[in-house]
């Protein structure tokens, strides 16, 4: 079973990076590659999801996180 967690918390953990890397809170970020930032008609939107998913995947990382933790320490 620790195994399992530790193999969500890794997928997590690279899907966390590749979220926080498409953010743009002042530039276009890496949703300007390949002209990507236009693809949304609205901003707001598209922004809201990604927050909300980016959200999500940070709370599993931690509950993951705190289970290994205890597991081995606990």
């Amino acid at each position: 079973m620790l195994t399992t967690i530790w193999i969500i918390q890794i997928i997590s953990a690279v899907l966390l990076i590749f979220l926080v890397l498409l953010h743009s809170p002042k530039g276009d970020g890496l949703g300007a590659i390949g002209g990507a930032a236009n693809l949304f008609s609205s901003q707001k939107s598209a922004e809201k999801g990604l927050n909300h998913f980016t959200y999500i995947l940070s709370a599993i990382f931690l509950v993951t996180s705190f289970i290994t933790g205890y597991h081995l320490f606990g």
